[in-house]
């Protein structure tokens, strides 16, 4: 029988765990800083290199990131570690600088309707105003990282062009944005579709400055990834224990699990230096923290073994 020959994949992939920020910001159970401090700890325990570890947005709009600072200033830092912040504006970015954060992240998004309702302006004046945080950050060597959300579907508007994804994410590029992670918000993606979108982006902005960043609304996340990773991406966005819901589609997932993420690339043979066992009890560790089993399927599967 003849071996089964994989598409060329890379050797090593780059998990940015977004779970501590943007997983716990969707979810409705308060959980402190100091549990939260916990999560971060044992995510870097299991050899987790870089963490977005909170936001520095208005506590009335986003209440769970409220402890965002208290997080940064009383967090064990490993070293080889990032830390990183999301910081929608220059108030944002000042708070992040004052606790020390490694990276902080800005936002696009690909739709104009999503644009226009979520933060009541286009997307060019969007990006627009993120030009005082770059000239901000070179000045504090501090780097920037840029999100570009609904790039395979919006709420509103449905399909979104993969053009229009190309001209947002290298606007966010040439601003300085050392990386550009590629959401899919609402989780629709399939590979075709996926493919297309990395494609023309990847005309715009070297692959090795993109990410991804998708959500299982559908539960496409994972073949998603695959995708991706034929197209030489080699950083992938997920979260914990699949934290956040998707808020446009009610009950369900939002945020790639990491566990499932990380089981499907050690099947592959690809490197993430991360420490599954202990990567799985930092899922339960939170899980248990917010009253519910842990999204990841993997993380469930491990958990029944475990227990029988």
């Amino acid at each position: 029988m003849n071996d089964i020959s994989l598409p060329l994949l890379p050797e090593q992939v780059k998990i940015v765990e977004v779970g501590p920020r943007d997983g716990l910001q969707n979810e409705v159970t308060p959980i402190s800083a100091q549990d939260k401090i916990a999560l971060i700890e044992k995510l870097s325990t299991a050899g987790v290199s870089y963490i977005e570890s909170g936001s520095f947005v208005s506590p009335k709009w986003v209440p769970q990131m409220a402890t965002s600072t208290e997080v940064f200033q009383k967090l064990n830092r490993k070293a080889g570690v990032t830390y990183a912040a999301l910081t929608p504006n220059m108030r944002g970015f000042e708070g992040a600088i004052a606790v020390n954060a490694d990276e902080v992240a800005i936002f696009g998004a690909a739709s104009e309707s999503f644009s226009q309702k979520n933060i009541n302006c286009s997307i060019e004046q969007s990006i627009a105003r993120f030009a005082p945080i770059m000239d901000a950050a070179r000045n504090a060597k501090i780097k920037v990282r840029g999100y570009v959300s609904c790039v395979l579907g919006c709420p509103y508007e449905g399909d979104i062009a993969p053009e229009q994804v190309a001209k947002v994410a290298e606007q966010l590029y040439q601003m300085g944005c050392y990386e550009i992670s590629l959401g899919d918000t609402i989780g629709v993606g399939t590979p075709a579709n996926v493919t297309k979108m990395i494609q023309a982006v990847s005309a715009r902005v070297p692959t090795s400055k993109l990410a991804v960043h998708f959500h299982d609304t559908y539960g496409q996340a994972l073949t998603n990834i695959y995708a991706a990773l034929q197209m030489g991406i080699k950083v992938v966005d997920s979260a914990i224990a699949g934290l956040g819901g998707c808020p446009y589609a009610k009950g369900a997932s939002g945020n790639v699990a990491t566990e499932d993420v990380v089981y499907m690339l050690n099947g592959l043979g690809i490197n993430t230096a991360i420490d599954f066992e202990r990567l799985l009890e930092a899922g339960w560790f939170i899980s248990e923290k917010l009253g519910k089993t842990p999204i990841s399927k993997v993380s469930n599967a491990y958990l029944a073994k475990k227990c029988s």
